[in-house]
C-alpha cells in the first residue's frame, strides 16, 4: 500500500513538473518566432490594378520599403524608346542583372510594358525621388522627357527606372520580383515563372 501510494504521489510530482516546465518556457519559445510585423515586412503584396488609371501610380509597402506600380500611358511608353532618350542613360538596356529579374530585362524593365513595378529608392544616398511627369519641368531643365526625380542630389531615371548620364545615382532603380496572379492582380515579393 505504502509502495503505491508512493508511485501515485512521484507520477503526479512529475507530471506537474512537466507542465512547469511546458508553462515556464513558453515565452522563451514564443520570443523565438518572428512577430507579425516581421512577418508581414518580408510577405509578398497584392497589388489591384483596377485601381490605377493611365499616367498615373500608386505606392505600396514590401520588406519596409517603398514600391511604386505605374500604368503608364501610350505617350509614356512612346517616350521610352526613343533614341534621344536611349543616348542620355546609362544602361538603357538593363545590362546590369543585379537591378531586375530576367523578365523585366527589356526597354520596360517590366512583364507587361504598360506596368511599371520598382523599388522607390534612389540607387545614389538612398532618397526617395519624386514622380515628375511633366514634360519640360523649368526646375529640372527644359529637355526634361518625364520620369522621376531625386530631389536631394539631382538624379533623374525614365519611366522605366533607367538612371541619366552625369548625376550622382550610379545605377538604375531595383525592379522587385514580382508576377501576375490576374490580368488585374500582381503579387509583388514572388518571382515570375519564366516559360
Amino acid at each position: 500500500m505504502e509502495r503505491r501510494r508512493r508511485n501515485f504521489l512521484v507520477s503526479i510530482a512529475s507530471i506537474t513538473a512537466a507542465a512547469g516546465a511546458v508553462i515556464a518556457s513558453w515565452p522563451f519559445l514564443a520570443s523565438l518566432r518572428p512577430s507579425a510585423r516581421a512577418r508581414s515586412g518580408g510577405a509578398p503584396v497584392k497589388v489591384d490594378l483596377r485601381k490605377i488609371e493611365a499616367g498615373h501610380q500608386i505606392t505600396v509597402a514590401w520588406q519596409g520599403k517603398p514600391i511604386w506600380v505605374l500604368r503608364r500611358s501610350d505617350a509614356m511608353l512612346q517616350r521610352l524608346t526613343k533614341d534621344s532618350l536611349l543616348e542620355i542613360l546609362v544602361d538603357p538596356e538593363s545590362r546590369v542583372s543585379s537591378q531586375q529579374p530576367a523578365y523585366a530585362r527589356n526597354p520596360f524593365r517590366s512583364i507587361r510594358p504598360e506596368i511599371l513595378v520598382t523599388t522607390a529608392i534612389c540607387t545614389h544616398l538612398g532618397c526617395v525621388p519624386v514622380f515628375r511627369p511633366d514634360i519640360g519641368a523649368r526646375d529640372i531643365g527644359g529637355d526634361w522627357p518625364g520620369g522621376y526625380f531625386c530631389p536631394c542630389h539631382r538624379s533623374k531615371f525614365d519611366f522605366s527606372g533607367r538612371v541619366f548620364k552625369a548625376v550622382p545615382a550610379p545605377t538604375n532603380l531595383v525592379i522587385p520580383p514580382h508576377r501576375y496572379l490576374d490580368d488585374d492582380t500582381i503579387e509583388i515579393g514572388v518571382s515570375e515563372k519564366l516559360t
